[in-house]
């Protein structure tokens, strides 16, 4: 990865992770082989979710923040310490720091918090250089004994370092302010080094106001993998996938989290929180088994695919909606739109009530099985793996010859990967024709989605240019949907990826001419 892709603030680059294309997103490929990196750089541009990120040890970041601080220090002519405090109130943004302190410096330094406000009591705590009282300890000592912060506010050295102790027990290094009663000002590095004695506090200080420095940092990001101390950077500071070259963790470079596309990381954030708030009113969903509505036996799921097959009658069917597989066919989706209530805003408290958990329990019973089905079909591909095993012993073929088995599980599971991540994205979107048009494209991901885990838990019997076909029918899909609802944020007109069967579609389902022609109204590219 070339370090001429980022500025003169972070010309510093030493990846660890190279650049990877979507091949790692579930960090190795499933038949226990290393990710193929040698992957066309043009197609992955294309997609939605590739990002240029590094993967820096903790000694290369230090390194890289201490040559800002050094820039800083050197055009500004302030020491490296209050160099950082600037950097870490304004977000490690170099340039404009610079501008901002030769256009205004005392605005600058007030509003960082290294210079008071004038209306600070500067008499509290300032000493005579004969010495005085201690305003915190009580006590008199002489003027060697005292310590003077920039606000000019002075206190006993002994005072200041149990002050210091104390903040960094609590975990603050960065945020450690004077003492004085109203004054916030920041005290900077040199100040609490020079006056903290105790080896082991001197350590954790740095240790803390290293991290504070990176969390500042918008180009950033502590993987959060258990005890990896690794640190992404990344130029571009939107929601994209990421994965640790050390843990393989694959997360969210934004927020952190587990990726979440399309849904962004706020509204994913809402989502989790209201699962975690109302786990227990959705925990009766949680149950494996379900009746067939044909012949009404006791079935239990133990497959990732939501097409169900009787073992009793043979009658075909979907397990989210229980209706007949053969009325879903290759059209709309229906059972993963919910259908608003028109009168809804008419209707009494209580009901509106109703409606709004019916709302979301219907999207959560679609997200949680999307997750039961991942792990469904995780053990789906252990059973795949044993019977190809035994087809190698047997002189059946090679390894070679059943790897397509394995590429489509590993893309099998990166689209219902995403696939889960939308429903939290269509539960907050209003209703209108872009709403329209999502469930659309959702509902036909879905649809090739549950064709191919179809195929895969049928291998041996599907024919392999099927099974290809579909894969790639299946991705096709994915990607459009990310193109065409990943981020859009930035202007009113939206641009999306239709077909004219799309249209057609829109023509004969939305409700009134006047949602179609508002769906004529967004930026439509054909396809």
């Amino acid at each position: 990865m070339s370090g001429e892709e980022y500025d003169s603030e972070m010309d510093y680059s030493d990846s660890d992770c190279g650049d990877p294309g979507y091949e790692d997103y579930y960090n190795v490929q499933p038949w226990g082989g290393e990710v193929d990196n040698d992957v066309d750089p043009d197609q992955n541009r294309r997609d939605p979710e590739y990002a240029i990120y590094d993967c820096l040890r903790v000694d290369e970041v230090e390194r890289l923040l201490n040559e800002n601080v050094e820039v800083l220090s050197n055009s500004l002519r302030i020491t490296p310490s209050l160099a950082k405090v600037l950097l870490h109130a304004q977000n490690w943004a170099l340039q404009d720091i610079i501008s901002k302190y030769r256009t205004n410096a005392s605005n600058l330094l007030i509003t960082s918090k290294i210079r008071p406000v004038p209306l600070v009591d500067s008499t509290s705590g300032i000493k005579s250089l004969k010495g005085g009282l201690c305003s915190v300890c009580v006590t008199i000592h002489p003027a060697d004994k005292f310590s003077t912060l920039m606000c000019g506010h002075s206190f006993c050295k002994d005072c200041w370092c149990m002050h210091f102790e104390v903040q960094i027990t609590q975990g603050i290094s960065t945020g450690i302010s004077c003492m004085a009663q109203d004054c916030d000002v920041l005290v900077p590095e040199d100040f609490v080094l020079s006056l903290l004695t105790k080896p082991n506090m001197r350590e954790r200080y740095q240790q803390f106001a290293f991290c504070d420095y990176v969390k500042s940092h918008p180009q950033l990001r502590f993987c959060p993998g258990p005890n990896c101390q690794i640190v992404m950077r990344s130029k571009e500071q939107r929601a994209k996938r990421v994965m640790c070259s050390s843990c393989k963790t694959v997360f969210c470079f934004r927020c952190g989290m587990d990726y979440h596309a399309p849904t962004d990381c706020n509204t994913i954030k809402k989502w989790l929180t209201k699962c975690a708030d109302d786990s227990e009113t959705a925990n009766y969903i949680s149950a494996h088994t379900k009746d067939c509505p044909k012949c009404h036996i006791c079935i239990e799921k133990n497959g990732g695919c939501n097409h169900m097959q009787c073992y009793n009658c043979k009658h075909d069917f979907c397990w989210m909606c229980l209706g007949d597989w053969k009325a879903h066919g290759s059209e709309y989706y229906e059972c993963s739109r919910y259908k608003e209530n028109p009168n809804i805003a008419h209707e009494s408290v209580h009901a509106q009530a109703r409606e709004a958990l019916k709302k979301y329990l219907h999207y959560y019973e679609r997200w949680e099985n999307h997750s039961k089905s991942l792990k469904l079909e995780e053990q789906t591909l252990e059973g795949i793996k044993m019977r190809i095993n035994k087809k190698v012993m047997t002189a059946s073929g090679t390894w070679i010859d059943w790897q397509h088995l394995f590429e489509a599980a590993s893309l099998l599971a990166r689209c219902r990967y995403t696939l889960q991540y939308t429903y939290p994205y269509a539960y907050y979107m209003e209703p209108g024709p872009r709403k329209e048009l999502f469930e659309y494209q959702q509902a036909q991901l879905e649809a090739e989605i549950e064709n191919l885990s179809w195929k895969i838990e049928r291998a041996e019997t599907t024919d392999r240019g099927d099974l290809e076909n579909q894969m790639d029918i299946a991705e096709k899909r994915r990607v459009t949907l990310l193109k065409d609802f990943l981020e859009i944020k930035t202007s009113c007109a939206f641009k999306f990826h239709v077909s004219k069967d799309m249209i057609q579609y829109a023509k004969s389902s939305l409700p009134d001419k006047e949602h179609f022609y508002g769906l004529q109204r967004l930026s439509i590219v054909y396809v």
